[in-house]
């Protein structure tokens, strides 16, 4: 009977979600990560204004239950610099070169990989521990958004050694200047590694990166830039990379005052093009460095960024299909405000095109899991994301796993496919009845599992919220299942659930 109403109910589910009334918080639905679960009497309204302030302009206290909070400080990624962590994976990977063709390769090379795994795996659950449990879920929907927006591959080299801090540094500037945000991915090692950059210099130019920063970042597809553009942007690129040794490079006296350094970023001087460059129509002077934040800065001046940059943010935030007025709208503010973010949303959240669009975006991967767990769960603080991490990468959409520079897509056609909704359902399925082994590590393989212990998602706040909106099929459904297992599994399978 779950199966069946959870497929009948995938065929009509544009028709059924459409009916869906709106006493549930739905702006709070949409700016989160999905409603959070907890006892009915724990959570009390607030004003909508207030609290979307709070979310554009957060604290630094991330609200974090304590063993949450304890999880991700005992996290290698939290306690060491980038530098170290090269360093200990540069150790690794020169034990593994340095036993080719030994009894003791396989082991030396496992130890690398390993390595680069559990770093992974680290950034992968400590960004979902954020998205489940901080209090300041808009800056942790746009850390998300952003490193999609600028996407990098962690299996790509030593990525994943370098993602976590690449994490950390989008994170920063997720809700402030847009220029600040694109110069501080153009520096970054992860970025600066996916896309080859450090193999840019002068008279070796590589205009990959430059490419996909007009292209990807900036100014979109068809917005006027020319090739000479692209060229321009990698002349100003050029000694724009990496210093993966620890060693600083021999530069000469006569370049030393221009030489930049800061951690595992490297700007050499002795690699970089000096002349003059005519960039989007303006003259830049040789100056080094300083070149690629100027651009940056004229980059995210132009009309087209601003467009390119808003009607992703709809996309996310709103629609599949923005409407122009609301990009025109959004485009005016992230001019007048020189790309400043937050701004740039509040004119998206305070419009009348967004407010009539809550509750039917359709959910990505990611917010459909993360938003099941917050609604099961509450602040109850989970001690192995693990299997959260495997159910992404069985629904398409591992963290940090999208190959090419374009990011998932964000579009409802790209998610809610047959073989995507039965693979939602099995997750349904498994966290309905309490089968995710989210509350103890992961066991020894020999060892047996925990008792599965079903969230009591029908005796929690969330489900008071949106329970009135609820489709008759969804309240017949419910109504006919004794077992809290399967209701919660119904809701979490349900068309309404599915969106946000």
């Amino acid at each position: 009977m779950a199966r069946a109403f959870f497929l009948a109910g995938s065929a009509l589910l544009w028709a059924a979600v459409a009916a869906w009334a709106q006493p549930v918080p739905a702006l709070h639905n949409r700016l989160t990560w999905g409603l959070e679960g907890g006892p009915q009497e724990s959570q009390e309204p607030t004003d909508d204004s207030a609290w979307l302030e709070r979310q554009l302009h957060p604290s630094d206290d991330d609200g974090l239950p304590q063993p949450v909070a304890d999880q991700i400080a005992a996290m290698e990624i939290s306690q060491k610099s980038l530098t170290q962590i090269n360093a200990e994976v540069r150790a690794l990977q020169k034990d593994s070169q340095a036993a080719k063709g030994t009894p003791a390769f396989d082991a030396a090379r496992k130890a690398y990989q390993g390595k680069l795994n559990d770093l992974g795996r680290e950034a992968q659950t400590r960004s979902l521990l954020r998205d489940i449990y901080s209090r300041n879920q808009l800056k942790e929907q746009l850390t998300w958004f952003w490193m999609n927006h600028f996407n990098v591959h962690q299996n790509k080299g030593e990525i994943r050694a370098f993602v976590g801090d690449y994490g950390e540094t989008i994170r920063a500037h997720a809700l402030g200047k847009f220029h600040d945000l694109l110069f501080a991915t153009m520096t970054h090692p992860a970025m600066l590694q996916y896309l080859d950059n450090s193999q840019n210099a002068k008279g070796h130019l590589n205009e990959n990166y430059a490419r996909e920063i007009m292209e990807l970042h900036t100014l979109g597809v068809g917005s006027g830039y020319t090739q000479q553009d692209v060229q321009q942007l990698a002349r100003i690129l050029t000694g724009v990379g990496l210093n993966l040794s620890g060693n600083e490079p021999n530069v000469p006296p006569i370049w030393r005052d221009r030489y930049r350094a800061k951690g595992l970023f490297a700007f050499n001087p002795m690699r970089h093009d000096f002349g003059e460059k005519t960039f989007l129509g303006g003259k830049i002077d040789g100056q080094g460095l300083d070149e690629a934040a100027r651009a940056a800065v004229i980059l995210s001046l132009e009309p087209p960024t601003a467009m390119f940059v808003s009607k992703k943010l709809a996309e996310y935030f709103c629609c599949d299909a923005p409407p122009d007025s609301l990009m025109r709208a959004m485009a005016a503010t992230f001019q007048s405000s020189d790309g400043d973010i937050a701004a740039v949303l509040k004119t998206l959240f305070t419009a009348p095109e967004f407010k009539a669009s809550l509750g039917g975006k359709f959910k990505d991967p990611i917010h459909y899991v993360v938003s099941a767990v917050r609604a099961a769960y509450g602040e109850q603080p989970i001690v192995n994301a693990t299997p959260l991490i495997n159910w992404l990468n069985r629904m398409g959409e591992p963290l940090y796993g999208h190959e090419t520079p374009d990011g998932y897509p964000m579009d409802a056609a790209a998610w809610s496919g047959p073989g995507q909704m039965e693979t939602r359902f099995e997750f349904a399925q498994a966290l309905g009845h309490g089968g995710l082994p989210l509350f103890a590590p992961a066991p020894a393989p020999q060892s047996p599992r925990p008792q599965p212990v079903p969230p009591a998602l029908l005796q929690t706040a969330y489900y008071q919220a949106v329970a009135p909106g609820l489709s008759p099929a969804t309240r017949n459904a419910l109504a006919q299942s004794a077992n809290p297992g399967d209701k919660a599994m119904l809701l979490l399978a349900s068309p309404e659930f599915m969106r946000r």
